[in-house]
């Protein structure tokens, strides 16, 4: 049986598609409430999402579409909660999907999009790369990282709010932090609309493409030190053997260059060493999963 879901919706001039969005998911009856942050817009979304019955919570001037969740999040009462876009390309029938993944044991359930509902080819190479790079730091297949739809356990999600970006990307970092943290995440194909007419996405492609990349490595950083820090120092290693050897046969000698390598090596392993320890007290604070929730997945 599902629990009572909190439905939370950033919002920022998206009064052309937030009231069908908002009457929709009140439809749903695992629904308890829809929460719409309305995150300094200049238009009357926020009176239109609370004619249609969400509970609004305004913030007066932009903070950004990751402090917009963390406002729905700290506000929500539900035990579940199921993020989504307001620009009309999530679509409310498929909350039931993420939830009954949900009551199958997951603790996150993230709503993938499919190659061809990225904008444009370079957001779908970027998303590519991202998806590749997250998973290996992670070691866990990631399908959709970015994607603003889905449904997760509060109890697991409110513990990293304090590392949700206020801008982009909360997606990137919720996902990473869960799955490090050993709660279970599930990755399940959705359809994804076009914009309502008149909406237009609020990502800058080169600006957010290069933050995207940062929060993955600070994460990764956090959550994985030693595989970060242990490819750099197993690179520069690598490095130092190859120069010695081209210096040796060249001048017959170790050079200072080589020492400067190995050394450098060296130091990357033990502050990746030294890193690993600092994150296993980490996750001495973080909540464990409850018995019986399956590990990371996919479909």
């Amino acid at each position: 049986m599902s629990a009572e879901t909190s439905v939370i919706i950033p919002a920022r001039n998206e009064s052309a598609s937030i009231t069908p969005l908002v009457s929709a998911l009140l439809r749903l009856p695992a629904i308890k409430e829809v929460i719409v942050v309305d995150d300094g817009s200049s238009d009357d979304t926020g009176a239109r999402a609370a004619a249609a019955g969400a509970r609004v919570i305004r913030h007066p001037v932009s903070r950004g579409n990751g402090a917009a969740i963390k406002s729905g999040a700290r506000a929500a009462n539900g035990e579940w909660l199921v993020m989504m876009d307001a620009d009309g390309q999530h679509r409310a029938e498929d909350v039931p999907l993420l939830l009954s993944r949900l009551a199958e044991g997951h603790d996150l359930v993230v709503g993938t999009r499919s190659a061809q509902a990225h904008a444009n080819l370079p957001r779908r190479l970027a998303n590519g790369l991202y998806n590749w790079l997250a998973s290996w730091l992670t070691g866990q297949p990631i399908l959709d990282l970015t994607s603003g739809f889905r449904a997760v356990r509060r109890r697991a999600f409110v513990q990293f709010l304090p590392l949700l970006p206020n801008h982009f990307s909360y997606p990137t970092t919720s996902t990473m932090c869960l799955i490090r943290a050993g709660y279970g995440v599930h990755f399940e194909p959705v359809t994804v609309l076009a914009r309502t007419a008149g909406t237009s996405s609020h990502i800058r492609p080169l600006k957010d493409g290069g933050r995207f990349f940062i929060i993955i490595l600070k994460i990764a950083t956090l959550y994985s030190p030693l595989k970060v820090f242990g490819t750099v120092a197993a690179t520069l290693f690598a490095a130092s053997v190859w120069y010695y050897a081209y210096t040796y046969v060249v001048a017959g000698r170790f050079t200072n260059a080589g020492a400067l390598l190995f050394t450098t090596s060296i130091l990357a392993f033990l502050i990746g060493l030294v890193s690993e320890q600092i994150t296993q007290l980490l996750y001495a604070t973080t909540r464990a999963p409850e018995d019986g929730h399956v590990d990371s997945s996919t479909n």
